[in-house]
C-alpha cells in the first residue's frame, strides 16, 4: 500500500509527464498519442513506474522501446519542471498498461458464454 506521500509524488509526476508527452516531445514520436494512465512511486521516491497507454500506432512495442530510449531526455525535463517542489528528481521506468485491452477481452469472453435461462420454478444451485 502507498503512502500518502507517494500517492501525491505520483500524481504531480503523472501531470508533468502528461504535459511533455502531449506538448513538449509531441513531434518526437510521430502522430501517436500517449497518455499516462498512471504512475507508481517507490517507497523512497526515487523510481517512477509509469503505465503508458497508446493511440493511434500500430506498433505499441516499438513506440515504447522509443521512449525508453528517450528517457534521459524526458527525465531532464520533468526535472526542469519540478525542480522547485522535490529534491531529487526520480528514475523513468515505462511499460504498456494493458488494462484496457484486457477488459475488451473479457468483455468479448463473457459475451460469447451461453448460459440458458432458468424455467419457472427451478432455483439456482450452490
Amino acid at each position: 500500500m502507498e503512502s500518502k506521500r507517494q500517492q501525491q509524488f505520483a500524481k504531480l509526476i503523472q501531470q508533468d509527464l502528461s504535459e511533455i508527452f502531449q506538448k513538449d516531445m509531441r513531434s518526437t514520436f510521430g502522430n501517436a498519442f500517449v497518455t499516462i494512465t498512471d504512475v507508481k512511486m517507490t517507497p523512497d521516491l526515487s523510481i517512477a513506474r509509469s503505465y503508458l497507454s497508446f493511440m493511434l500506432t500500430n506498433d505499441k512495442q516499438g513506440l515504447l522501446q522509443d521512449i525508453r530510449e528517450k528517457t534521459k531526455v524526458i527525465r531532464g525535463i520533468l526535472g526542469n519542471k519540478i525542480r522547485n517542489q522535490v529534491r531529487i528528481v526520480p528514475n523513468l521506468e515505462f511499460f504498456i498498461d494493458d488494462t484496457a485491452e484486457y477488459a475488451a477481452h473479457m468483455d468479448a469472453v463473457i459475451s460469447q458464454l451461453d448460459i440458458p435461462p432458468l424455467k419457472e420454478g427451478e432455483e439456482i444451485e450452490d
